[in-house]
């Protein structure tokens, strides 16, 4: 069925006027300093190449390791690498695993109820970022990430993370010196300081700071955009929709209603033209030994654990 578009109310924890300082003014920050792709000398046609595959890698870090692999256990991978594409959501400043994972199933466990973090059904702009800025109690309660990401934290280094909440700003910062540091040195080797300076400067302008803006808006859109427009395959209990848009930008994820349908699946790809680039990208992963036990739509799973009949 699909759920009535009945306005709600903020979740009952949430203190609309209380403003988050540690998710605000890095929001803020950034979106402000991506305007500084603006300024002419800085711009080069390798910072925008950095841009354009900083969106993929960096985005697949959130989509591939946050949601598939972390928040749904939808394969399973080296712990070594499981922890580099922990690295690359750090550097999107998306939150720490735990925190981003404990919100995530709490959302499908309450979707576009008044308990969702993020539903769209009380505004779009709600459902897009409006929520991220705001204290909701239950979002930063200990009890949410007892229910919600226990196993997360079994994991030292996300324990660690989450003793030093400070710490995705770390993470954050250091991407900043290593893009500045590896483009200046390439713009030494055909110019001046001064024109490595401004190469470096482009770079992350358009590298880091862009990209960052980019990634957030494109997964900030499957919360808010998937739950408002599209059409559905499957009659789930919430307003989940599939948007081929979304699906575009953000390499499947944007085919929602078939992940809400099967979220323990790998794959979001439940007809021919719905393509899922994560799933295909998890697939070539597995040819190389770094990903396996990709878990396969509901039907296929039925018939892996359903006994054979006893011969007669």
């Amino acid at each position: 069925m699909t759920i009535a578009r009945i306005p709600l109310q903020h979740p009952p924890a949430t203190e609309p006027r209380k403003v988050l300082v540690r998710y605000t003014a890095p929001i803020l920050a950034v979106h402000a300093l991506a305007l500084l792709v603006l300024v002419p000398s800085w711009f080069s046609w390798t910072a925008v190449v950095a841009c354009v595959l900083g969106v993929h890698v960096f985005g697949q870090t959130i989509t591939m390791g946050y949601h598939r692999l972390l928040a749904h256990r939808s394969f399973r991978t080296p712990l070594w690498f499981e922890h580099l594409l922990v690295v690359g959501a750090l550097c999107c400043l998306e939150d720490s695993p735990a925190r981003w994972i404990a919100t995530h199933r709490m959302h499908h466990a309450h979707s576009d109820e008044e308990r969702d973090p993020h539903t769209p059904l009380v505004t779009f702009l709600w459902g897009h970022v409006w929520w991220l800025l705001v204290r909701n109690g239950d979002l930063h309660h200990r009890s949410n990430y007892e229910r919600y990401a226990r196993d997360v934290l079994r994991d030292p280094f996300y324990m660690w993370l989450e003793k030093h909440p400070w710490s995705p700003l770390w993470f954050y910062a250091a991407q900043g010196v290593l893009y500045a540091a590896v483009a200046f040195g390439i713009g030494l080797l055909w110019g001046d300081a001064a024109s490595a300076g401004a190469f470096a400067a482009g770079v992350v302008a358009w590298g880091v700071f862009l990209r960052t803006v980019l990634v957030w808006h494109i997964t900030w859109s499957v919360n808010s955009l998937t739950h408002m427009f599209g059409y559905r395959n499957h009659d789930t209990d919430e307003n989940s929709r599939n948007n081929w848009l979304v699906a575009l930008v953000s390499c499947g994820e944007g085919w929602h209603n078939n992940h809400h349908a099967d979220p323990a699946c790998c794959t979001v790809q439940h007809r021919w033209w719905e393509i899922d680039v994560t799933y295909w990208e998890v697939r070539a992963l597995s040819l190389v030994g770094l990903a396996s036990d990709i878990n396969p739509r509901r039907e296929r799973r039925r018939e892996a654990v359903t006994p054979l009949p006893a011969p007669r």
